[in-house]
Order: C-alpha cells, then structure tokens, then sequence
C-alpha cells in the first residue's frame, strides 16, 4: 500500500495544528517586523492584506482542494495532469527539501543559543560569538573549517527530527504539532506581554506603525507584500497539498484554510509588536537610535536580542531560554512540512515504505547540513536562501498556477471545495488562479532575480550552479525511472 493511502491526520483538529506548525516557523519571528518596518511601517499592512486576499488565501484554497481531491503524491498529480509536467513536480519538491537542510542549521545555531541563554554564555558581544562559535562569517578562508557546536546541535535534531517523522503523519508530526503549537504561543504571549511593561516600549511600537503613506507609490513595497504572503504562508511549495492529501472525508476546506491564515497573520503583527516594544526598551536604555537596532533574520535574533537579554539583568536569564525555545519549536513544526513533499513523492514513486523514506532522505539531510557547518554557514545559507526563494520555488509557484488553471482546469475542483464549508468559491476564484495570480508571481519573479544577480560575486553565482545543475538533474532522474507499480 502506498504511504498517502496509509497516511492520514486523526482529527481536523490535529490536522489544523500541523498547518498552523507548518505557516508559523522562523520567518514570523523575524522576517514580518522586518518586512514591515522597511516597507512603510502602518501603510505596508494595506498590500499587505490585498496580497493575503488576492493571492494567499485563492491559491491555499486551490491546494487543499487539490491534495483533499487527488489524495497522491504531488509529483504523481503532475505526471496526471501530463507526463511532461512530472519534472516541475520533482524541481519544486527538490528545492523544497534544500530548504529543509540548511532550516535545520538554523535551527542547530538556535539550539547552540538555546543551551548557553540559561548563563548568557555570549558574553558581552554576541556578534563575536556568533562568528566564532556558531554562523561563521564571508572570509571564504574559513570555508574548510568546521563549527562543531553548529554540527553537534544540528545532528542531534535529525536524530530527534527522524524519531518523530518516522511515526508517521498522525502519530508522529500530529501529535509532536498538538504540544509544540499551543506551547508556542504560551511562551510567545509570556515574552511579548512582558515586553509591553518595558519602558520604551512605545518607542518601539510608534516607530513600527508610523506610516509612510508615499511608500504605497512604490511597486518594491508591494513586491514585497506577495513577497511575505508566499513565504509566511508556504503557498505553491507542495507542503500545503502534500498536507492536505492526507485529510480525512466531510473536511470544510474553505473554512480551514481562513482559519489557518487568520491565526497565522494575528500572531505575525503580535509578534511584531513584541519585537519592536523589546527593541524600544533596547533604544531607550542604550540611547541607539531605533534604525540601528532593527535588522533581519539573523542580526536580530542572534545579535540584538542577545544584547538585550544581556542588559536586563535576572529577568534576562528567563527571558532568553523562553525565546530560544520558541524559536525552536515554530523551525522544528515547519521543518516536518518541508521535508514531506519530496519524501511523499519518492515513497510515492518507488514503493517506500514511510521509514525508509525518511530514513534515506535524513541521512542525505545530515550530509547537507556538514556543508552548511563550515566556517561560512551563516553566509552559505544566504546565498542559497535568497536563490532557492527567489529564483527557484518563485517561477514554480507562477508555472503551477498556469498548469493547474489551464491545463487541468481548476473549476473541477470547485465542487470538493463547495461540499461541506461554510464559505464557497466561485467565479472571482476561478479568475484569480487563472489570469491575476501567474502575472502577479511571475513579474515578482522577474524583479526577485533582477535584484538576485545585481551584486552577486563570483562564489554566489558558483553556488547558483551547482544548486540548479543539482536540482535539474535530479529531476530529470526521477522522472525518467520507472515507477514500482508500472
């Protein structure tokens, strides 16, 4: 028996936690405050929610339809629709699995954060620590070095990563998604509240919302709205489908899907304000201006909020573990959606059974995650984040919409999604993935890679490369072998 076949979520409770696991992950933490700060504060949430309800919600909706309807691997729907279309399936899942390798170094850095928050164990300057001990730098002579701490932490997550996903969907990811989950926003609430008692938090909290209304004349800030709405909400990455294959029957499809995106868009903007009031106590007790303190991803978490724990004092040693954890729990819940699109497709395809799968594709993981341990991790990861993301998944997102509204014909879907939820689709649906959504991702995808090539060096172009010749060639692999069953 096929492992879909096997497969399937126990509840729609569990069913709603795991995609709330899968929407919420490290980007919500980081990357949204970001996003919104640099995008005109208070006027970014106006395309912001225009891209939510114009692209985000039709295109979950035509994914849970189809992985509710077809109840097969993603690639196995494509290779229906037509032969041909198999290796966009393979391309997609590929560079979804990629992602999954290098989150969990992510995810090893914040373990190796995790473990010294208890005594502040980075010292006085957590940018050197950082460096040292755990991210590495660009100095390319670093790149034959090895970060143990990185490696160590990162390896103990596979292990414990494959212990759970080997259980199988309900078993393991259900039941490991209905206790980090709501732990999750226990914590979250705990830091963010308290981070509203902090004097200057209303520094933080003005200097996020000022709008700067000219800035929705500009095209980049609502590039940058579709931009967040793919990546906060995992559109078009076979994750969203590959979950929704294993749902069981009477599932309210329309209801589930604004469920999920309205709980993940709330605890995004309450996540905003929990940073900007921490980083508006930050400003106030360091005399910083407030645009010196805010970066992304990585400066953020593992720079900035690290000095700050520093400087709080008692509550500082409380305060950092809980974050740290967090952290860990929202990367771990999205790494299982990441990494079950390309692991359903091979069991798919060759008759795996669900253990072995994932047996297999967590030791390729681990020998991934020792390239993306070298003294140049934090740099690797970049250059191949910003590709994968803006390159690669990008142009496969526009290419299923045509393939799915065109050539398959998404009104055959509309009855499935109609039957039990309480919310219908129709003809403006229809219209959206047909014609608004494929022009919409692809001009984003023009400007991603235009600015994607405009400063790259020679070693990130290198890296470009050998990750496309890897994922192509691994695509025209798969999809020239002969499945088990024909």
């Amino acid at each position: 028996m096929k492992m879909n076949q096997q497969s399937q979520w126990g509840s729609i409770f569990t069913f709603i936690l795991a995609m709330i696991g899968l929407t919420i992950g490290i980007g919500n933490l980081w990357r949204f405050s970001y996003v919104l700060y640099s995008n005109g504060g208070g006027s970014f949430f106006i395309p912001y929610v225009i891209a939510i309800l114009v692209m985000g919600i039709p295109f979950l909706i035509l994914e849970y339809g189809l992985g509710f309807s077809f109840k097969k691997s993603f690639s196995n729907l494509m290779h229906s629709i037509r032969p041909e279309f198999e290796i966009i399936a393979w391309m997609l899942v590929l560079f979804v699995f990629i992602v999954v390798t290098y989150y969990m170094v992510i995810l090893g850095w914040d373990f190796a954060y995790l473990l010294n928050s208890f005594t502040l164990g980075w010292g006085n300057d957590p940018s050197s620590f950082f460096t040292s001990y755990v991210g590495g730098s660009s100095n390319l002579a670093s790149a034959t070095t090895i970060i143990f701490p990185t490696l160590i932490c990162t390896l103990i997550l596979w292990a414990i990563f494959w212990a759970v996903s080997a259980k199988g969907v309900d078993k393991g990811i259900g039941r490991i998604s209905a206790i980090l989950i709501p732990l999750l926003f226990i914590i979250m609430i705990l830091i963010f509240v308290y981070a509203f008692t902090l004097p200057g938090f209303s520094i933080g909290i003005t200097t996020l919302l000022t709008p700067d209304w000219s800035a929705l004349l500009n095209v980049n800030v609502w590039l940058a709205a579709f931009g967040q709405t793919i990546f906060t909400l995992s559109i078009g990455q076979a994750m969203v489908y590959t979950y929704a294959s294993y749902l069981p029957k009477n599932s309210k499809l329309v209801d589930e899907v604004l469920l999920v995106v309205v709980a993940n868009t709330l605890y995004e903007i309450f996540t905003a304000f929990g940073v900007f009031s921490i980083l508006g106590y930050m400003s106030l007790t360091s005399s910083m201006p407030m645009n010196e303190l805010v970066s992304e991803g990585t400066g953020l978490i593992f720079i900035v909020f690290p000095q700050i724990f520093t400087t709080m004092g008692p509550i500082g040693h409380v305060l950092a573990p809980l974050l740290f954890i967090s952290i860990l729990f929202a990367g771990f819940t999205s790494s299982f959606a990441l990494f079950e699109p390309l692991l359903s497709s091979l069991c798919d395809k060759f008759g795996w059974s669900r253990k072995k799968g994932v047996t297999i594709l967590t030791v390729v993981a681990c020998i991934g995650t020792v390239i993306f341990s070298t003294g140049i991790s934090s740099y690797l990861v970049e250059i191949v984040d910003g590709f994968v993301n803006n390159f690669g998944i990008l142009i496969l997102i526009g290419i299923q919409a045509i393939i799915f509204g065109w050539f398959y014909g998404v009104e055959k879907v509309m009855p499935v999604l109609n039957e039990f939820s309480t919310f219908k689709v129709g003809k403006t649906w229809v219209f959206t993935i047909k014609y608004l959504l494929p022009i919409l991702l692809i001009v984003i995808w023009v400007f991603g890679v235009a600015t994607l090539f405009k400063d790259a060096n020679s070693l990130e172009i290198a890296v470009d490369i050998v990750v496309t010749i890897l994922v192509v060639g691994l695509s025209v692999l798969f999809t020239k072998l002969k499945p088990k069953n024909s």
